[in-house]
């Protein structure tokens, strides 16, 4: 009895599972084969994977909100006009270099940036003429697009909100008439601003194609990895070139201001970015932690303002913002109604570590600069923990913090020069990954606009590592004499300097540059020396052939002297052991300085004799070889072109540029007082020094290139260095330079 139940306990189970599998079949072929019109299409390919189900309209995907077309105001939008607005924000998001650009003529003619010419009747921002003129005055520049590796808008791209009376209107028919677009690739498109109230999205409001992005307030989202470039949110005011230095004056320990943390902005009631800034009055104590918004902004914000706006404007006005700013330790910097603010900036300036509040954020050049080592990199969402966070920071990590800021700034943010050079820079690097920069190199002094990798891929062979390398300088040197006058007697001073150099313990070579007019001298017309001494007739004889780089120079250490130059051996000997200590450094004997002229409103030149000094001549100093390469290779052709015309001023411009990048004045060593009047004595008709209009050139050259530089780079110093024992009253049997004090 209990055997039947359990059979027809399985039949009925069996005839249960065949019905099923019946009914199941039949539902599959008609997904299968669906009816002619059927809104699933048709069949998919033998072997093709099943597509997954369709889910019904309450589970689709979140669609962003309607929202202007990019070229039209309000009212009602059509399918087609908020497609375009969205294209140049989702089209191409999987772009990177790999896929996207073009490395072939990068390759070929190196990295060149070509700017499309001005249409006629298009407006230009002032802020996108300084983008513009700060890449057309660099070294990428090419007027030639055949050339050119990267290509840049004409077309102002930098304001993409349609509210904004900057805004560009029908860019996209226009960008697409480009006959250079090419879809976009191998472009570089910079934007400050886009979208528009409510949403401000990041949307740029045509078609970017494959082109690249240098944007500012980009969030992680739709930043593109390894292509696009996040940059700063600067002003309209931000200055073109060179711009204000570091508030940071002088290191106080502890690192401590009156203020913990400080802010000072606008409070948005309602929309985006009104969250954060709403809730800062949870934190503000009035005492060491001063969070300052007010409400009082735009046309209507009486109608909305809420119950804490009169009291929190009241609060806003009795604290001085730029006194809040120098007296701070930290500077909180919140999102606005996007993710960038000008309050990022202006801390950096200020030395106050700026503590990021905006969540998303991709920071600026974050693909280069580490800001752990300069930020405080904080949550929307934990607010409330901000201030025991930061308290909690040693001061040792503060005064870290505090110098990086200023690091950073003049490096890289202080103009708008230095954030587009940046940005080219970063492109190259990418392009050419195998002499890329590394981290210690962006990161840490002089920064890696100034360390030149096409020069060496070696940290070692830069003046400004040894110290973290632990390696010293090559202990000897090679001296180049600048030689334009011929050679007529045995007794001229460019053979008594020759030999007088050849006997220094450190000199492994000595090279003759040979600018002359006349033809170049028999070999045995030169003297007889212990170490090599190699004759090159430059090609151009102009003067900045001097400090060109030439591969004969083997050692670290550059010896640079004038024809003219009276120098003993000791004195040699004594001014390479001090360069020993200070390679980044020009160090040698003739000095001069220059001052600010009030009455003529300009930079001076002066030789005179007093207790301070801002350029070492290079008639007689020595520096690091890698300063003819970045001589060379730097500095415009403008500048080097009117040295060259004017056969003067090729020492003060290599002295600008050395204290641009070291931000340290030269170094001037013992010298005989007779140094200058034997100098200034040399009768040769080709002796600069002869030339009545040499003085006054040299005035001139000051302030071009202090306008090339953007500011004054030139630092004074009233540091000497004397060998030990100088001038002291023992016996000379003591000292080691005692030579210096006979002469």
């Amino acid at each position: 009895m209990q055997a039947k139940k359990r059979y027809l306990t399985l039949l009925s189970a069996g005839t249960c599972l065949a019905l099923l599998l019946y009914l199941g079949g039949v539902r599959l072929r008609a997904a299968r084969h669906p009816a002619p019109g059927s809104r699933h299409g048709p069949p998919p390919r033998p072997g093709a994977e099943r597509p997954w189900p369709r889910f019904p309209d309450a589970l689709r995907p979140f669609a962003p909100a309607e929202r202007p077309g990019p070229e039209g105001g309000g009212g009602r939008v059509s399918p087609r006009q908020r497609r375009d607005a969205s294209a140049g924000l989702y089209r191409g998001r999987r772009c990177r270099m790999e896929s996207c650009f073009d490395f072939a003529q990068c390759r070929k003619n190196g990295f060149k940036v070509y700017v499309y010419p001005q249409q006629k009747g298009e407006k230009i921002a002032e802020s996108y003429q300084n983008v513009l003129a700060a890449i057309e005055g660099s070294r990428f520049y090419t007027s030639d697009p055949g050339q050119a590796c990267l290509f840049v808008l004409s077309l102002d791209t930098l304001d993409r909100d349609q509210l904004s009376p900057q805004y560009v209107h029908n860019l996209r028919s226009k960008v697409q008439s480009l006959h250079l677009w090419n879809n976009g690739r191998n472009h570089l498109i910079f934007n400050l601003y886009s979208g528009t109230w409510p949403d401000y999205t990041e949307d740029v409001g045509f078609d970017i194609g494959q082109a690249m992005l240098a944007k500012a307030s980009i969030s992680t989202e739709n930043f593109r990895p390894n292509f696009d470039v996040s940059i700063p949110l600067f002003s309209k005011d931000h200055p073109r070139t060179g711009g204000e230095k570091g508030f940071l004056r002088f290191n106080t320990i502890p690192p401590l201001r009156k203020y913990m943390l400080v802010f000072k902005g606008k409070r948005y009631l309602t929309g985006i970015g009104s969250d954060t800034r709403n809730a800062l009055y949870h934190v503000h104590n009035g005492e060491d932690v001063v969070l300052l918004t007010t409400c009082k902004h735009g046309k209507d914000w009486q109608k909305h303002k809420d119950s804490r706006c009169d009291r929190d404007n009241a609060e806003y006005e009795k604290y001085d913002y730029r006194e809040m700013l120098h007296n701070a330790t930290f500077c909180l910097v919140p999102r606005g109604r996007r993710l960038g603010s000008f309050r990022f900036l202006e801390a950096l300036q200020a030395a106050c570590v700026p503590v990021m509040l905006s969540n998303g954020w991709e920071l600026p050049f974050s693909e280069v600069i580490d800001w752990n080592q300069a930020a405080v990199i904080g949550d929307e969402r934990l607010l409330l923990q901000i201030p025991s966070t930061i308290r909690s920071i040693h001061q040792d990590k503060i005064l870290a913090l505090r110098q990086q800021t200023q690091f950073l700034w003049e490096a890289y943010f202080s103009s708008v020069e230095k954030i587009v050079l940046t940005t080219l820079e970063i492109i190259q690097d990418r392009i050419f990954k195998h002499i890329s920069r590394n981290s210690l190199i962006w990161n840490k002094h002089p920064g890696g606009l100034f360390v030149l990798p096409q020069y060496s891929s070696y940290l070692g062979d830069f003046p400004y590592y040894y110290a973290n390398l632990g390696l010293k300088p090559l202990p000897t040197f090679t001296a180049v004499i600048h030689a334009v006058t011929p050679l007529v007697s045995q007794s001229q001073p460019v053979l008594k300097l020759l030999v007088a150099v050849a006997k220094s313990q450190y000199c492994a070579q000595i090279i003759v540059l040979w600018n002359c007019d006349k033809p170049l001298p028999a070999k045995h017309r030169w003297p007889a020396t212990s170490v090599p001494v190699i004759v090159i007739e430059g090609e151009s004889k102009v003067m900045s052939s001097r400090f060109l780089p030439y591969d004969n120079i083997v050692t670290d250490a550059v010896l640079s002297l004038d024809e003219d130059t009276v120098l003993s051996t000791t004195e040699v000997d004594f001014a390479f052991t001090v360069w020993q200590s200070f390679p980044e450094r020009i160090v040698g004997y003739p000095a001069r300085s220059h001052f600010w002229d009030n009455t003529k409103e300009r930079w001076g030149y002066t030789s005179k004799w007093t207790n301070d000094y801002s350029m070492v001549l290079t008639g007689a100093a020595i520096y690091h070889k890698y300063y003819h390469y970045l001589y060379t290779h730097y500095l415009p052709a403008s500048l080097k072109n009117m040295v060259d015309q004017l056969a003067n001023c090729e020492d003060i411009l290599m002295n600008f540029l050395v204290s641009a990048v070291t931000k340290l004045p030269p170094i001037k060593v013992t010298q005989k007082k007779q140094y200058k009047e034997t100098m200034m004595g040399q009768t040769s008709r080709a002796s600069r020094w002869a030339d009545p209009d040499h003085f006054a050139q040299r005035q001139s050259c000051m302030n071009t290139f202090a306008s090339w530089f953007g500011y004054m780079p030139l630092i004074h110093s009233q540091m000497r260095l004397d060998p030990v024992l100088f001038k002291d009253q023992v016996s000379i049997l003591r000292k080691k330079y005692r030579d210096i004090e006979r002469l």
